[in-house]
């Protein structure tokens, strides 16, 4: 019993050993760790530090002076061509309508007949009146010759003869006359068949056959339209164009060529590219606008008299801008635009610019650059005045490094841990 009281009493002892030695073995552990984790940290502090220090890759691009046309877009109508009103020139009941509406006539085409008796039974008589007159002067013209030799072997008298001659003269007026009679009676007649006066798309008919129709009337029988070519009218305000002509005095600045582009009113663009004709001398009170007239080709007929358009052409060119990427140019809380350039001893530099308007993918600045300065269009992000850069031509391409291939013993020990 004494002996196995020993026994124990020495195993506790050593457990006790062992225990105290394995929690200064774990305490040993954990001071390693600590320390290495403060080495870490402040390894990753320095290498962070060390990489905020380092210059930052930015892309730029050098801008140049380039000429911008003035894009302005305006509200227009079409108007035809041409336009003509069929009108009657005599009076009488419509027999027939020549035509079918809406279609293409020529000029001269036959369009309505208006019933014609009356105009050639005008015609008959007014031939009949000359025929008798022309007998009535032959008559006459042969007694004047009689009389002319008779006269002179004092035959007859001289007042005779007079009145001979006399007599001949004025039948050969009537016979001039009558011709003169003729002739509007058969103008008046020709009248009867209604022609088209010019080339174009043809209305419907505002009269219909059987209607009584006058020279003196103030509808038409029908209206026609050329409509290839076609004219669009835009609306310019006055006040445009002042300032249009300020910027023509300013240097740099000069008029652009006549070419107008339509947007219809479904969105769509107009194929046809027109082209200027004139601007109108007076102003319109009503709406303070100038119209400008502008001549489009037609082919198809697109374009109809009173259809609205938006019209884009430029009246001027700016020989003096600079085309900026819109990625590089940023605007402060007041609207302000300001780009970064590459500045002196390599860092970024903040610049104001005066940019109001844009040109596809680019903002058109009028001040703040000049030629040859490299704007940075790549890398603004969180980019701060007088920051170090390194500054590449925005289109280098990137290198992109491959991914560290793992080695044998970590392979091995994450196909353990699979």
């Amino acid at each position: 019993m004494s002996k196995l009281i020993c026994f124990a009493s020495r195993f506790r002892l050593r457990f006790a050993n062992v225990s105290a030695i394995a929690v200064l073995l774990l305490l040993g552990l954990a001071l390693t760790g600590c320390g290495s984790d403060d080495k870490a940290s402040s390894k990753t502090k320095s290498g962070g530090n060390a990489a905020s220090a380092a210059p930052k890759t930015v892309g730029y691009v050098v801008v140049e002076q380039t000429s911008v046309p003035d894009i302005t877009e305006l509200a227009g109508r079409a108007s035809p061509y041409r336009q003509s009103e069929v009108r009657p020139q005599v009076s009488g009941v419509i027999r027939r309508r020549l035509f079918t509406e809406g279609a293409l006539v020529r000029s001269g085409q036959p369009l309505y007949e208006i019933d014609p008796s009356l105009y050639r039974a005008a015609a008959d008589v007014a031939e009949a009146n000359l025929k008798n007159a022309q007998a009535n002067a032959e008559a006459a013209r042969v007694k004047a010759a009689r009389y002319k030799p008779l006269v002179k072997a004092k035959a007859v008298s001289q007042q005779e003869y007079t009145d001979v001659l006399a007599a001949s003269r004025q039948a050969a007026a009537q016979v001039a006359q009558y011709k003169a009679q003729l002739q509007t009676t058969q103008i008046n007649l020709k009248f009867t068949t209604v022609p088209a006066p010019i080339s174009g798309r043809i209305g419907r008919s505002l009269f219909t056959q059987g209607a009584l129709v006058t020279a003196s009337q103030a509808d038409p029988l029908a209206r026609i339209n050329q409509l290839d070519p076609i004219f669009v009218d835009i609306q310019q305000p006055a006040a445009a164009l002042l300032s249009l002509r300020r910027l023509l005095a300013q240097d740099g600045i000069v008029p652009a060529s006549a070419a107008v582009r339509l947007k219809l009113q479904d969105g769509s663009d107009y194929g046809e590219v027109g082209k200027v004709e004139f601007s109108e001398v007076l102003v319109d009170q009503s709406t303070d606008t100038v119209t400008v007239r502008a001549r489009f080709a037609n082919p198809d007929s697109v374009l109809l008299p009173g259809m609205f358009v938006r019209a884009r052409f430029a009246q001027s060119i700016d020989k003096s801008v600079i085309l900026v990427p819109q990625p590089a140019v940023a605007r402060d809380p007041k609207g302000a635009a300001t780009v970064f350039v590459v500045g002196a001893e390599g860092k970024a530099e903040s610049r104001n610019i005066a940019a109001d308007r844009t040109l596809g993918a680019n903002w058109i600045v009028t001040d703040g650059l000049k030629p040859g300065d490299k704007v940075i269009v790549q890398g603004t992000a969180k980019l701060r005045p007088g920051q170090a850069i390194k500054a590449v031509s925005a289109d280098t391409p990137q290198e992109v490094a491959a991914p560290d291939e793992p080695s044998p013993a970590s392979a091995a020990d994450a196909s353990k841990r699979g």
